[in-house]
């Protein structure tokens, strides 16, 4: 952002944007006034470490109707993901993904429950925030690059929790979306940015919001970030 001449600016992200950008939320280089995302980290440690690990909770806990949903969605993707798994422990080995454009298409569909329903609800002709050429052009994306593969290391290399609670100080803005991974209770959110500058729920929408729901994800950013000029 130097280079380009800017001494402020602020960061967004969703999926793996999401895990970046609040890594810089809590590093705080100089210049970055505020964050904004979709897929929030905040998730108390020790809820995120044991549905991670497939234990029960800490004993004593008491929830909202709306944390105990975000941690029954938590259980669920955390059980389910087996794609996450395989590219964390062996993206080697996916060397199928390489060969074959309909195995590449296949893996890509089945990121999780959410998602494929509405692909499959796109290519069943019903009106949703992607079309059949967004999907096919995703997959011809990631055959005609041959990342796939590449990709996967990402899985392995990490080392920060996909959702627990990273200390970020900075102003935040937080937008949810239905059918996101899971939905992110206003009363955790609060307590994982204690600068919250902006909280809501949207309509529709999943985990990939940037790609399936831009005009709302824009206005998100433009009220969201609105404070932080």
């Amino acid at each position: 952002m130097k280079r380009l001449g800017y001494t402020e600016y602020v960061a967004q992200g969703g999926d793996w944007g999401a895990i970046v950008t609040d890594l810089m939320g809590s590093q705080e280089p100089e210049g970055l006034v505020g964050i904004h995302t979709n897929m929030p980290k905040v998730i108390p440690t020790d809820i995120d470490a044991a549905l991670a690990k497939g234990n029960p909770l800490p004993e004593g806990l008491t929830l909202s109707a709306e944390e105990q949903t975000a941690v029954d969605q938590l259980d669920f993707v955390y059980r389910h993901v087996y794609y996450a798994y395989m590219m964390g422990s062996r993206p080697q080995s996916l060397t199928g993904l390489a060969d074959s454009p309909v195995g590449l298409a296949s893996f890509l569909l089945d990121h999780d429950a959410k998602s494929l329903a509405m692909i499959t609800r796109a290519f069943d002709g019903v009106s949703e925030g992607l079309s059949r050429d967004d999907v096919l052009d995703n997959v011809t994306l990631f055959w005609l690059t041959n990342t796939a593969v590449s990709a996967a290391r990402l899985y392995a290399e990490n080392t920060t929790p996909f959702f627990a609670v990273n200390g970020v100080k900075l102003p935040v803005a937080v937008s949810v979306f239905p059918d996101e991974l899971y939905e992110a209770p206003k009363s955790w959110t609060g307590q994982a940015y204690p600068n919250l500058v902006h909280y809501n729920r949207l309509p529709k929408g999943g985990h990939f919001a940037a790609w399936e729901q831009p005009e709302l994800l824009v206005n998100e950013l433009r009220t969201g970030f609105r404070s932080m000029r």
